[in-house]
């Protein structure tokens, strides 16, 4: 077996591997902007002014399905970097549509929320505390619209060259950012909506 064959295709060349080492790097700024919206949340969580708090306006039920449809989705894109690995293009494929389908069913109940919001008066513009809880959930919500995109072109990229090194390390670095929203979630899930519910 030669050497360029022992690691995965999407580490296969020299560039590949920059690629991935860059792209860690984009999601450690990506970090800290995430850290920066939540300290600010910490700070601003109490001043609702004359608004409503957390407690209540957050609803259990579309919080729920939207955790189920991003950690659900995550899984389906290890699923398809996994028959990446073992170059079934086509399972692959229906891994990764299956995983934008749901970031959209994910985007779709958000947008249902932030309708609610404003809706019993949680507007941006109503305290310190909506105007930083918008501001988080929409830059999360932003990002998953960004990768939806980004998710489509791989698709197409996929359907028209096949698997190569260059759509192997595109599709690999696609997961990673996936992988790293689901992550920004389980923060979004534990510390704003469990924390303001109780």
């Amino acid at each position: 077996m030669k050497a360029g064959h022992a690691q995965p295709l999407e580490y296969s060349t020299h560039q590949n591997d920059l690629n991935i080492y860059g792209f860690w790097i984009f999601l450690g700024a990506e970090i800290m902007l995430f850290a920066t919206l939540f300290t600010t949340y910490f700070v601003y969580e109490g001043r609702t002014g004359s608004g409503p708090t957390g407690a209540e306006i957050f609803e259990i039920t579309p919080v729920l399905i939207e955790t189920i449809l991003l950690l659900t989705s995550s899984f389906l894109i290890g699923l398809g970097v996994h028959a990446m690995r073992l170059g079934r293009t086509k399972a692959m494929m229906a891994f990764f549509a299956l995983t934008l389908v749901l970031g959209l069913a994910f985007l779709g109940v958000e947008i249902y929320e932030f309708a609610h919001y404003v809706h019993v008066g949680a507007g941006l513009q109503i305290s310190a505390f909506t105007a930083i809880l918008m501001t988080t959930l929409g830059t999360h919500g932003l990002h998953v619209t960004f990768g939806l995109f980004w998710g489509t072109a791989i698709l197409i990229q996929l359907k028209k060259r096949g698997l190569t090194p260059e759509t192997a390390n595109k599709s690999f670095i696609f997961s990673l950012y996936w992988h790293f929203l689901d992550v920004v979630w389980i923060f979004i899930f534990s510390f704003i909506y469990l924390k303001g519910m109780m």
